[in-house]
């Protein structure tokens, strides 16, 4: 099934997809990163779907999912996923990072959702070892993959990522 992950470098909003994974903070109100990138590039629509997200809930906790329209993005979805802050690793960090990919495997199974791509979760100020985060992410997205989802994107934004995908799926691909 490794087939269908496919590794891209580059700008996750620049990507034509069904779903693009953003790697939100709690409060779904935009940030760094990728997360400010997602929020310029959709624009206001999705600030405001995040709004009533928050008014509803309260934001989204480590770990978990919301889903929004993608505004101006080449998507149809934004998949939010708050991954954790890497305090160490013994503070439950690689759990709550690989229940952040089954919540957004959740959301697109739920809205049967063919094409997506993910970002690297964590691995920016957030500061998740990058290999680490790669080898957690690659079993949680290997384990859900099934025949409806057609292609999962593994999009790194930097060399060092898309170095740390390209050697894991030479060796497990």
């Amino acid at each position: 099934m490794s087939d269908k992950i496919k590794l891209l470098q580059g700008d996750i909003t620049q990507i034509p997809v069904e779903a693009m994974v953003n790697a939100a903070n709690s409060s779904l109100l935009g940030g760094g990163g990728v997360d400010g990138a997602i929020h310029r590039a959709g624009g206001k629509s999705i600030l405001e779907e995040c709004r009533a997200i928050r008014a509803r809930q309260g934001g989204c906790k480590e770990g978990d999912a919301v889903i929004t329209g993608a505004g101006n993005l080449p998507a149809r979805y934004v998949i939010h996923t708050v991954g954790p802050v890497w305090n160490g690793g013994q503070n439950g960090e690689p759990d709550l990072l690989r229940s952040a990919y089954h919540r957004c495997f959740d959301l697109i199974d739920e809205h049967k959702i063919k094409s997506v791509s993910f970002p690297n979760i964590s691995t920016g100020i957030y500061r998740f070892p990058k290999t680490l985060a790669a080898e957690i992410a690659f079993e949680a997205i290997s384990a859900r993959l099934h025949e409806a989802v057609e292609q999962v994107n593994i999009v790194c934004f930097e060399q060092e990522s898309y170095a740390i995908w390209h050697n894991l799926l030479q060796q497990r691909g």
